[in-house]
Formats: structure tokens, sequence, C-alpha cells
């Protein structure tokens, strides 16, 4: 596109852009209106008003009414005296007298043996006139006889009352912006697994909008729910099987029964994970402030007290973050046992900045293949290579499990090649 340039310009918020829509008009009004009252009013006007004074002072200095001083008075011309050597080298005016640039170049275009004009206020205009070889004169009259009184006055009026009927405007907009940004923030929120209180309001288009994300909310909180219902009904039902098979199968000889003991406990776990999985949206505990990277430290901790080769490496960044304790400790918990259980040992690094939170894992590991990582992060979904039989099976929702407990904290799991161990990097990235 032709304007794809001005883009990186361009304000962000919905705001900024409602301003710059508001100011463009207006803006573009006044300056139009500017230049037409420049060009009629200070040059238009105060040409014609200075050609009439330079009429006069022609008159005055003609030869036979130069010495009748009624004639300077009836036109209200002062001679002032002088010195012949008195000439300024050059015609004077503020720099910001714009109509004087007129009166300067009417004076010198009209007035017969013009020298200099000095404009020096708003209320003298001193001009020396010499004609051959007769005397400097300097003549001195009324600012408001070459130009109009006040001539900024419609500027001014048009500046201020342009920037009140602006802010009126904002304030009005603002008022019709506020349920899109209510929207906007109740949305974010529920992103974030958060549950805002939010009721449409405003324009007949944000209401209906607000009335469909109302709609969506609903039907994904009762999918949600649906879920968490069903694997937990399984799950618990299974267990009342398994406690009857354990029972029966503590009474047969210890070469029958630790192979049979063996396999319940694998089903047991998958039940566990099947609960875990269940349990990754539904967690309704409130977010609360959480100390970083102490409570890094205090997961890595208990884990390596329970037998697993893990420990903290870095630790970047102080603060408190916004976070759902128990989920998080049981994403960062699933990653690690993941990690020792396909590699030998396991490095955690915990970054904190002013924008995110990143929490990382990496293993020794086969690692995962890149075009198999999008995969790996589906619920249920085993990827063999990528699997150390010989310490056991899982069900394939450890990645999956923290997956959607970065994404309820309005976060993502990436997933990459280690660089410093060569296996899997995992990275909990959530925004602050």
């Amino acid at each position: 596109m032709t304007f794809d340039w001005l883009k990186r310009y361009m304000p962000r918020g919905l705001y900024g852009r409602a301003a710059l829509i508001l100011l463009l008009p207006v803006v573009a009004l006044q300056l139009v209106v500017s230049v037409v009252f420049v060009q009629r009013h200070f040059e238009g006007v105060t040409e014609q008003m200075t050609r009439e004074v330079a009429r006069q002072i022609n008159t005055s200095l003609d030869p036979q009414w130069v010495d009748d001083p009624g004639i300077a008075r009836a036109l209200r011309l002062d001679f002032l005296p002088t010195e012949p050597d008195a000439l300024p080298s050059q015609d004077l005016r503020r720099w910001y007298d714009f109509s004087g640039i007129v009166v300067i170049r009417t004076l010198r275009s009209y007035v017969i043996g013009f020298e200099r004009a000095h404009l020096v206020d708003d209320w003298t205009v001193l001009v020396w006139v010499q004609r051959g070889d007769d005397p400097l004169v300097l003549i001195e009259f009324d600012r408001e006889r070459a130009s109009a009184s006040n001539p900024h006055q419609l500027l001014v009026n048009m500046v201020v009352f342009g920037a009140v009927l602006t802010v009126i405007a904002y304030l009005y907009l603002r008022n019709q912006l506020r349920p899109i940004t209510r929207l906007a923030g109740a949305a974010e929120a529920f992103g974030r697994g958060r549950h805002v209180p939010y009721s449409p309001s405003g324009a007949v288009e944000v209401r209906a909008a607000g009335h469909a994300f109302l709609d969506m909310r609903a039907r994904i909180e009762r999918q949600i729910e649906q879920r968490t219902m069903m694997l937990s009904g399984i799950s618990h039902d299974l267990r009342t099987p398994l406690t009857r098979l354990r029972l029966a199968v503590s009474m047969l000889d210890d070469e029958d029964r630790e192979p049979l003991e063996r396999d319940i406990d694998d089903m047991q776990r998958l039940i566990d994970a099947f609960l875990d999985f269940a349990r990754g949206n539904a967690d309704s505990a409130q977010p609360e402030p959480t100390d970083i990277p102490d409570f890094v430290q205090q997961v890595v901790e208990d884990c390596a007290r329970s037998g697993v080769p893990v420990k903290l490496v870095e630790a970047t960044g102080t603060g408190q973050v916004m976070l759902r304790q128990m989920a998080i400790r049981r994403a960062v918990e699933n990653l690690i046992n993941n990690a020792e259980r396909y590699g030998s040992r396991c490095e955690v690094s915990v970054v904190l900045t002013d924008k995110s939170l990143r929490i990382r894992i990496e293993d020794d590991g086969p690692g995962i293949a890149t075009d198999q990582r999008d995969v790996a992060l589906r619920p249920f979904v085993r990827l063999d290579p990528a699997r150390n039989q010989d310490k056991g099976s899982g069900v394939g929702l450890g990645l999956a499990i923290a997956a959607d407990i970065a994404r309820a904290h309005g976060g993502v799991l990436r997933l990459g090649e280690s660089e410093t161990m060569g296996g899997l990097r995992a990275d909990i990235v959530i925004g602050r």
C-alpha cells in the first residue's frame, strides 16, 4: 500500500486514534481559515488602509501644502524634528508582526521619497521621507490607521473555541469508547483465566459485540465444565475396580503378584494424569502475588528432595507476578518430571523482566523434532522416538497440562532445543 510507512507513526491505542480523528479535521479547518484570513485581512485590508495613509502623507508633503500646519493636523500626521544624519540603516518591525510587512511594503510603493519605516509597537508608526534636496522629514501616525486593531483576535478566538469544542467532543467520544475498552478488558481477563463481571453497554453495535462475547464465554465455560466432569467421573469410577484388583492381587504369591502390582501402579498413574489434566483449566483459585524467583526455587527444591536430578542454574530479576500458584507448580513439576523421565539431569532457569516472566526447563534427553513440537502439545499424544520406555510410560498429558496452565495465565509454552544440554527446552512465558 502507498501509505504503509505511516502506520509506524500512528497511535496504537483506540483513544489515541479517536483523538487523531478529532484533531485532524479541526486543525485542517483552522489552517484553511487562517490562510484565508491572513490573505484577506492582513494583506487586503491592511494594504487598503496603508494606501490611504500614503496618500495623506503625499498630500501633506505637497509643495503647496507643506508650509500649512493645519493640513497635517487635519490629516492627523505629526511632523517630528530630526537631523539629516538620523536616517536609520534599515526598516524595523517585530518578527511576529506579519501585518507590518504589508504596511512597510505599501508605504514604500506609494509614498514619494520613502526612506525608512519603524513599527516598534502596536500604537505608533514612524516614517522617514526625503524628497530630492528637501530636508529629511520624520512623520508619526497611529498604527490603527494602517492596519486593523487586534488583527489576531479572530485567530485567537478560533484557536480557543476550536480547543474547547475538541475537548468536549473528546469527552463525549471517550464515553462512547469506554464500553469497548471494558469489553476488551473482560475478553483479555477471560483469556488469562479470570472471570471479570461484565454487562454490555454503549451503542447498539457495541452491545451486540458484548452479548456475543458473553454467549461465547458461557459456551466455553460449559465445555470446560463438561470435560472436567467427564474426566473426573471416569477417573473416579476407575478407582473402585483398581482398589478391588489391588486387594485381590495382594493374596497371590510374590511371583505372580509383583507384575500385576506394577500394572496396577501404571493404571493408577494414568488415572492421576487424567485428573491433573481435568484440573488444568478448572482451577478456580484466584491469582495472587507470587515472589519470583523464590517460588520457582521452592518448586525445584521440592522436586530435588523427591529424588529428581534437577537444580536452579539461573535466576534473573526479582519481583511479584500474579499467578495461580498451585497450577504453575503443577506445570513446572510436570515439565521437570518429563525431563527426568527422558534424560539423566535437568536444569531450571527463571528470568523476570518488566514485561514478562520466563521459566525454562532443559534436559539432556533425545528432545523432540522440530516438526513434531506442535503435535507434542496436544492431549493424549505420545512421541515414541522421544520416549525412554525403561523409565515408565505415560498417557501423553504432561506437556498438554503445562500448555493449558500457561494459556490460562495469558502465556504460552514454547518447545525448542537446549543449546547447553542438547535435549528439550521448554519455556513457560507469561506476560506481566
